[in-house]
């Protein structure tokens, strides 16, 4: 959530590549290629269009299913997880399909099992604080212990077909370690950073774990049909810029080296907001932005090699169907003509999201 697997370079670009030139703009697109045209700056007949977090939370058949299976049900079993994946797809009609998981399956998939606080949150079965905690981590393992991913994938590749693009997923190392290292999910997150700043050992190693670890899974869901896979560091913020230029921005640019042009990659580096030749200099086919910042100041700072996806305001789905649809209109203004625009939010669907601002959204795109 017969096998097709459109991991072929034609799909991905180098970095020295640049948008295909066409006389006319391309009509009559299916989701699927007016995706996978966009994360390689090709001309497309409308900006795609996909919502992080879109399977699940605000959707009342999500909440149906909920209702009879836990969210870890869910995410492990394949058939489920297709179904969530799915759903937002026939209510929506979004060119992009993001595999229903987590971020943490792949520390589980190390060795380091989660599960859900009862008062909320994540807590991890250990935290790692020395190198004995590390020792119980496993890279080799990933494949085999989060296969059930790459079964899901199969089963979402095979009901789209064209419809949409199949999107896989990983966290970060920088933000998986955060989860870590914190023994779970924490207001606010210190005790990598404290680590990070400190230089120590510990967290480096983690952390290049995570690099071979996340490549691993990656490759998983791209040998099993995902067509564009996305990094999220929504930690990345975390840092100031110049530590993450030497911390998160490096390992983010081993494991897409280490992906070599399979599929696009999406880089999201939420609250890195000033460093977007760093950013760019990564090897990410796309770069997607949080809300914070100006589409036009990106637009203006990166190579048109270089896809763009983002950003409204997730709250503003909180809001009505004429809020949302003139905030979309803005964004599409300010991408006008500029190849390789993913129309995305800049973080996910909140739980609140009303359906009909959804829609507007979606709507919005379509009348370009």
């Amino acid at each position: 959530m017969a096998i097709e697997n459109h991991s072929d370079s034609s799909h991905a670009r180098t970095a020295v590549d640049g948008p295909e030139s066409h006389a006319d703009k391309p009509v009559n697109m299916t989701g699927r290629d007016r995706f996978l045209r966009a994360c390689r700056c090709a001309p497309v007949d409308r900006p795609p269009v996909w919502l992080m977090r879109q399977a699940g939370r605000c959707l009342p058949e999500y909440r149906a299913l909920r209702e009879e299976y836990s969210f870890l049900q869910l995410v492990r079993t394949p058939e489920l997880a297709a179904e969530v994946t799915l759903q937002p797809i026939r209510r929506f009609g979004f060119d992009g399909a993001i595999v229903f998981s987590d971020i943490l399956v792949l520390p589980e998939a190390m060795g380091q099992p989660y599960q859900f606080r009862e008062g909320g949150g994540i807590e991890m079965a250990f935290a790692i604080e020395s190198e004995s905690d590390l020792a119980r981590l496993s890279a080799g393992n990933v494949r085999e212990r989060a296969s059930y991913v790459g079964d899901a994938i199969r089963l979402v590749k095979r009901a789209l077909g064209n419809d949409a693009a199949v999107i896989g997923f990983a966290g970060a190392p920088w933000t998986l370690a955060n989860f870590m290292v914190e023994g779970g999910s924490a207001r606010p997150f210190r005790k990598a950073s404290e680590l990070i700043e400190s230089d120590s050992p510990l967290i480096h190693r983690l952390c290049e774990s995570l690099v071979k670890a996340v490549t691993e899974y990656l490759l998983l869901q791209i040998e099993a049909g995902a067509e564009v896979v996305q990094l999220f560091d929504t930690l990345a913020g975390e840092l100031d810029e110049s530590t993450y230029a030497r911390t998160g921005a490096v390992w983010a640019r081993e494991i897409i080296a280490q992906l070599s042009n399979r599929v696009p990659v999406i880089l999201f580096a939420k609250g890195i907001n000033n460093s977007w030749a760093l950013l760019g200099s990564t090897g990410a086919a796309v770069l997607s932005v949080d809300w914070r910042v100006r589409l036009s100041e990106v637009r203006n700072a990166l190579p048109a090699t270089v896809g763009i996806q983002g950003n409204l305001n997730p709250e503003l789905l909180l809001e009505t169907p004429a809020v949302v649809s003139a905030a979309t209109k803005q964004m599409l203004d300010e991408m006008r003509s500029r190849p390789g625009y993913i129309v995305n939010l800049g973080h996910g669907v909140p739980p609140g999201a009303r359906l009909e601002n959804i829609q507007a959204l979606v709507d919005t795109v379509r009348s370009v």
